[in-house]
């Protein structure tokens, strides 16, 4: 509890508000993160994710961003969202193998500094879920030093995270491939979903974390500090 008090996400939270930071941030870091200790079914998580041009937080660009919510422990689809991101820069061949995003296409998205603010207005008091965490969060905590001079934290839920803690707990060697998202939804008996897209790999990515839970841990009962990074 004393740990939590002084150095926690909320803790973590307050402080930077005292920074008196610019909107959206201030909006965004005003009201309080989810109490960890609360169960999966008491508090609101946002799926997420990125589509970007490369893994490069410096020099890549976000391409398009998709979410949908979690609530009480069930996938609502009423207020997802999809956007493309108008990058300003042509994009590669691959990029557009990849994303199945043309130029033309990107160039009708929203200005970057739109999206963001939509997004932390939409997970503004809730926690954070994606799939191997560490793009979502270095391209977001960049967009956000670039567009308001300051990265602010967030309560993150990893399902790759979770995923490798069972498997280096099976104390048996595995291909990191069983990572992947298309690899652990074949394990979880759940059926394939087009990649690539944000929100496919978002709301892909809200099923394996409820499949996991029923699983491997309590269901929507299990806590939220017991699978947050």
């Amino acid at each position: 509890m004393l740990y939590e008090y002084w150095f926690g996400l909320n803790a973590q939270r307050k402080r930077l508000l005292k920074k008196m930071p610019p909107e959206p941030l201030k909006s965004f870091l005003s009201t309080p993160f989810p109490d960890p200790n609360l169960p999966i079914n008491e508090v609101e998580l946002l799926a997420l994710d990125f589509e970007t041009t490369g893994l490069n937080r410096n020099t890549d660009r976000i391409l398009s961003i998709g979410y949908t919510n979690i609530q009480k422990g069930v996938i609502s689809l009423k207020n997802s969202q999809h956007f493309l991101v108008n990058t300003q820069v042509k994009l590669s061949k691959e990029n557009v193998h990849i994303h199945n995003i043309m130029d033309s296409e990107q160039a009708t998205g929203l200005p970057v500094d739109q999206v963001i603010a939509r997004l932390l207005q939409d997970l503004t008091g809730k926690v954070m879920l994606v799939h191997f965490a560490q793009v979502e969060l270095s391209f977001l905590k960049q967009a956000c030093i670039q567009l308001y001079g300051m990265a602010p934290v967030f309560p993150v839920i990893d399902t790759l995270m979770m995923a490798k803690r069972r498997l280096d707990l099976s104390d048996t060697p595995y291909e990191p491939s069983k990572l992947r998202l298309i690899s652990l939804r074949e394990e979880f008996k759940l059926p394939p979903h087009h990649e690539h897209n944000a929100l496919n790999d978002a709301l892909a990515t809200a099923e394996l974390f409820l499949a996991m839970l029923n699983k491997n841990h309590q269901g929507a009962k299990t806590s939220v500090k017991s699978v947050q990074l």
